[in-house]
């Protein structure tokens, strides 16, 4: 393994714990997915779909739901050897590299103490994702009433440990690429993603209210399946 220290070996793939954070738009994922990477000294997946739709501009087709799925996937896998390779060289006594400034500090300096921002390395190599290929399933369904093949396939294969799901009782926030600001639609998609949960086999927990709130629901959610691990 040519530029990894001495004493590193290899690590399978499966053994990088995930948890993907999903739900509606505009209710906290990615915030909650920095968060949780911060306090557990890791990395986290962002969405493909936002990198694309930025690119390509918001006028989207059902072929291009494919290419951001792969895109997604390939991302996920960018990561998870990321977070791999981090855990490793920090389990053989290196330091641990240092990742990205977390970028809602200023939210967080407001709603918690210092104490409350304890970073806890995980007894695992730890990923979190704020987006999976259910979320493609929903975004295809929702908007063009059919799904990909390969959507479906990827679902059979994937593999998470935990699921949290974001409630819809933060604001909506107006962003270029979200798309439904009303609560209805917001009510209709956050029972799809109840309903998709509730028939698959991964625990999964709901977070809600403040933020702080849901950072600490995550935090009992995410001990928990490592402990159980």
């Amino acid at each position: 393994m040519p530029g990894w220290p001495p004493g590193i070996k290899k690590l399978n793939m499966q053994e990088v714990k995930k948890v993907v954070i999903i739900g509606p738009e505009s209710t906290g994922k990615s915030t909650l997915c920095a968060l949780l990477a911060n306090h557990y000294k890791t990395s986290w997946c962002p969405e493909y779909a936002r990198e694309y739709l930025l690119e390509h501009g918001t006028n989207y087709t059902y072929d291009d739901l494919l290419t951001i799925a792969k895109g997604q996937l390939s991302l996920e896998g960018e990561y998870m050897k990321k977070v791999s390779r981090e855990w490793l060289i920090a389990d053989a006594g290196w330091p641990m590299l240092v990742t990205e400034p977390l970028t809602v500090s200023n939210l967080l300096s407001g709603l918690m103490g210092k104490e409350s921002y304890k970073q806890v390395r995980a007894g695992y190599p730890l990923l979190f994702l704020d987006t999976d290929m259910y979320v493609m399933k929903v975004w295809c369904e929702y908007v063009f009433n059919q799904c990909h093949t390969f959507i479906l396939e990827q679902i059979v294969e994937q593999k998470c440990h935990l699921y949290l799901l974001c409630n819809i009782d933060l604001p909506w926030v107006k962003d270029e690429l979200r798309e439904y600001p009303d609560i209805n639609s917001r009510a209709e998609l956050y029972h799809i993603y109840k309903d998709i949960l509730i028939n698959q086999s991964v625990k999964w927990v709901e977070v809600s209210g403040s933020y702080e709130q849901r950072f600490n629901t995550a935090i009992n959610a995410v001990d928990e399946m490592l402990t159980s691990s």
